[in-house]
């Protein structure tokens, strides 16, 4: 590993600075027309450039849908809206196949019609309201980044990404999100309310007569070859050996899993969580000018990564504990100096498992 700002070697250094600035040039245009959430942009970008999905959670008129369709204007990407219903069939979401008569021969032939999953960017809004055969359609497409009608397999649009909502408050006529589903989503983001001086521009802005136009910044091409240029990113053995420690502490009777995770939690997070963590904090390393992963990457995106992830027992919710709740602790009892983890005699039980 070199010293902080070295260029490592097989990393393009254009690259690199192009990315770091990407990140300010779209923060600036969204903030033309979002007022605060610099968080769950951050953590859109880190998705985007990662490769990954994500699914945002907040209460109504929170600027969820206008935030996603800026970000589409900024990246220059073909743009897509799905509003989620109970009606909603998944061919409605994926296209279908239609007879049309060819008119130089006569004969009839198949033709497939794209649906709204075929942009680079999905909004799936309020996702919790369709049932279970239309979610997994979306499954599909965001797994495999393709879809399947009869027999044909369609591939895709690339760079593909899918960003859902759903509302937490209201629960009558939903269909909650399968485990395995939101174990697909890279990130979970609650998007929350702003702050009285965000509010106070939120609603001087949205009631004036002037609008800004926002200008895009990159396209799908340099997108594409940015997000190869996360995957070259140096992460050290110690790194990950702390991501490691952090997932594997979630896991109920397992060797090393503190007391309080047995009491509280029913089931904990996979292998993908640490997948996410790693390529999330190559893609957070490089979006604040580092060309190596710190321990602080993956302590930053432990809640988006972990918390759709960690299913809390009975006893958790009747004492109000949160997965955030749980996370927090596991952060502050998971050592980040290499010596004092590898030392710990409870972390040694959890390597040797």
């Amino acid at each position: 590993m070199t010293n902080e700002g070295h260029i490592e070697a097989g990393i393009d250094a254009s690259a690199v600075q192009k990315l770091s600035a990407a990140r300010e040039q779209i923060a600036d245009q969204l903030s033309r027309v979002i007022v605060g959430q610099e968080q769950v942009i951050e953590e859109l970008m880190i998705c985007l450039f990662s490769r990954g999905h994500c699914l945002l959670e907040g209460v109504p008129g929170l600027a969820k849908t206008l935030m996603i369709s800026t970000l589409a204007q900024t990246l220059d990407l073909s743009f897509s809206r799905i509003q989620f219903t109970p009606d909603l069939m998944p061919a409605d979401i994926t296209g279908t196949e239609v007879l049309e008569e060819n008119r130089s021969t006569g004969a009839r032939e198949r033709r497939f019609l794209e649906g709204p999953l075929f942009s680079h960017l999905v909004l799936a809004d309020e996702i919790n309201r369709t049932p279970p055969k239309t979610q997994a359609a979306l499954l599909e497409a965001m797994q495999e980044r393709q879809v399947t009608v009869g027999r044909e397999r369609h591939i895709l649009t690339d760079p593909f990404f899918v960003l859902a909502t759903q509302n937490p408050i209201e629960q009558e006529g939903t269909y909650p999100l399968p485990e395995a589903q939101q174990d697909r989503f890279m990130f979970k983001v609650f998007v929350n309310y702003p702050s009285f001086e965000e509010e106070f521009e939120v609603a001087r802005r949205t009631t004036a007569a002037s609008t800004q136009e926002v200008k895009a910044v990159l396209n799908a091409a340099e997108i594409q070859a940015l997000q190869q240029v996360v995957r070259q990113v140096p992460v050290a053995d110690h790194v990950i050996r702390y991501a490691l420690s952090l997932v594997r502490q979630t896991r109920i009777d397992h060797p090393g899993t503190p007391d309080f995770v047995d009491e509280l939690v029913g089931w904990g997070a996979g292998p993908r969580a640490v997948q996410f963590l790693i390529l999330g904090g190559k893609a957070r390393a490089l979006l604040h000018g580092r060309t190596h992963v710190a321990t602080e990457d993956i302590q930053a995106l432990a809640k988006p990564v972990l918390r759709h992830r960690v299913v809390v027992n009975f006893a958790a919710e009747s004492e109000g504990v949160s997965q955030d709740d749980i996370v927090e602790r596991l952060l502050a009892i998971t050592p980040t100096k290499e010596d004092e983890l590898t030392s710990d005699a409870r972390f040694q039980k959890i390597f040797a498992s």
